[in-house]
């Protein structure tokens, strides 16, 4: 097949023939990977028969845009992939540019993984100065989140509703944990006690933008009791955002999250993922639809897993 011949009848779509004009290649590449509807396990495969050899996590973090593709082996991947995915040649390449140099105005910065482990070392610590278990005595039952993205596209700030039970006797608080965007100045984030608690200690760690704070009850709970609160959290601090993430170190009860826009604000997509780890592959990718009269989406987990959970959006 000579070159430029190469093509899918989904490539004629308006979303991947946009994504392949203008990139970025995560965007492109994610795009073409969904046409061709194959799962990342069977393009690894399919690069494997070539003798290539790409992990499944490199390939997830290429359509992501945690990573680019940079080593001759990567190059040679991306070659390969335009034939896989059925698309005319150079058109993954080309988004890519010549070594070193950027082919897209930068994204927004994301965390890493080794950003979340360092994280997790820090909260470990931050927790132990507060003299609190990781898993506070207390069982969640409930829990909606509402998260608030601004004029400047970064996190405005976040707000919890909760209800929870002891499972133990004594338990008169709760900590909350704050991670921030890259940039985060945690010593400038607010907390706010809405409902039925008092805040007490806060502690952060700056490098990580890392911040824990307690809520305190008014009355101490025996096992079996409930309790419902709300808290939340003034940000702002961080720059540009394209994502929000929160970590369940247990299997809990219900959990909804919704993020809302401004309307001088608002992404060309969203979607929802799910992770068991920081270091996995993301999946359970869902495309949500962002209602015009709220510019809000949303997700509603009836039973949350040990792992991250989260809304993923795009920006023009």
């Amino acid at each position: 097949m000579r070159p430029g011949e190469r093509h899918t009848e989904a490539a004629q779509l308006p979303a991947l023939d946009a994504a392949l004009r203008t990139g970025p290649f995560h965007l492109a590449l994610r795009a073409a990977i969904a046409a061709r509807r194959l799962p990342l396990h069977r393009v690894q495969h399919h690069l494997s028969r070539q003798g290539i050899k790409v992990g499944v996590t490199s390939l997830s973090y290429w359509q992501q845009g945690a990573r680019r593709p940079q080593r001759a082996e990567s190059m040679r991947a991306v070659r390969a992939l335009e034939e896989i995915l059925q698309l005319p040649e150079e058109s993954l390449i080309r988004l890519l540019g010549p070594a070193g140099s950027p082919v897209a105005p930068p994204r927004p910065a994301v965390r890493s993984y080794r950003s979340l482990v360092r994280a997790s070392g820090v909260l470990e610590r931050l927790l132990g100065e507060l003299e609190s278990p990781l898993d506070g005595g207390l069982h969640t039952v409930g829990q909606h989140e509402r998260v608030r993205i601004g004029a400047h596209r970064e996190l405005l700030g976040r707000d919890s509703q909760l209800v929870v039970r002891a499972h133990r006797d004594g338990v008169d608080r709760y900590v909350a944990v704050h991670h921030g965007d890259p940039g985060c100045a945690p010593a400038d984030v607010a907390v706010r006690a809405l409902e039925n608690c008092r805040t007490g200690r806060v502690r952060w760690d700056g490098g990580t933008g890392v911040l824990v704070a307690e809520l305190l009850f008014d009355a101490r709970l025996r096992a079996g009791e409930t309790h419902l609160f709300r808290y939340g959290f003034e940000d702002g601090t961080a720059g540009p955002t394209t994502e929000y993430v929160r970590g369940f170190s247990f299997a809990g009860g219900q959990y909804a999250l919704q993020v809302r826009f401004t309307e001088d604000a608002l992404p060309l997509r969203c979607h929802r993922f799910a992770q068991r780890s920081a270091a996995a592959p993301r999946g359970g990718r869902q495309e949500l639809a962002l209602s015009g009269r709220h510019r809000s989406v949303h997700l509603v987990e009836p039973q949350v897993r040990a792992g991250l959970l989260g809304i993923g959006w795009e920006w023009e």
